[in-house]
Parts: C-alpha cells; structure tokens; sequence
C-alpha cells in the first residue's frame, strides 16, 4: 500500500459521479492527516480544476499556481466544497507532488468555512 502524505498532489479517478459532483481523473490533494493516511487506505481528498475568472472569486476555492513541486501544468483552483473521501488503492491513477504549507494553510481555511469549524 503507497503511504500517502498531507498536502501530496495525486492524480484520482473521481468517476461515476452524481448530480454536480466533480469527475474525471484530475489531480487532488490529500487533507487527512498522515497517522491517518498510513493506517487506512480511505483518504479524504481536495478535487483541483483548472482556474476561470468565476472560480477564482469562490471563497472556498484556493488558487494554485504550477510548479516545480506540484507538477500542475495550469493555474488552477483546490475546490473545497467538493472535498469527498476515496480508496486510493482503486482510485489513484498517479502522484505529482506536493503543495507548499502556505497553499495547505489556505485550504485548511476554506475548510474551515466550508465545515463550520
């Protein structure tokens, strides 16, 4: 089983969907924490998309831009509201990399909105 990290970017298969969920395989970040990732093979995870104007005045919607490290190849958003718990042994398709604790530190705020915490 491939041990997973907080703030890894992974390439996922997020299909079948329903209703306005998120599909495809797009990358996404992993947001459970690692005691977590190591023990379980469900991880809960971030879809990103790739960036428009409507997007970037989600307030929940965290801008990322490409990198080195990230190895996104588009400006693109991390989509808080559509954070969904997946089995990485059946859904991952690939890793990329990793976000800067900066970008982490903005997604832990839009999650904090988009779960009242």
């Amino acid at each position: 089983m491939t041990v997973l990290k907080r703030g890894m970017v992974i390439d996922i298969n997020l299909s079948p969907t329903q209703g306005s969920e998120t599909g495809k395989i797009r990358p996404c970040v992993v947001v459970t924490n690692d005691v977590y990732n190591a023990r379980v093979p469900v991880i809960q995870v971030v879809p990103i998309t790739e960036w428009n104007e409507k997007k970037g005045r989600v307030g929940t919607n965290v801008e990322i831009a490409p990198s080195p490290e990230n190895m996104l190849t588009k400006k693109s958003v991390a989509d808080c509201l559509q954070t969904r718990p997946v089995d990485h042994r059946f859904r991952m398709a690939g890793i990329r990399g990793e976000l800067t604790s900066e970008e982490m530190r903005k997604i832990d705020d839009a999650l904090r909105i988009v779960f009242s915490l």
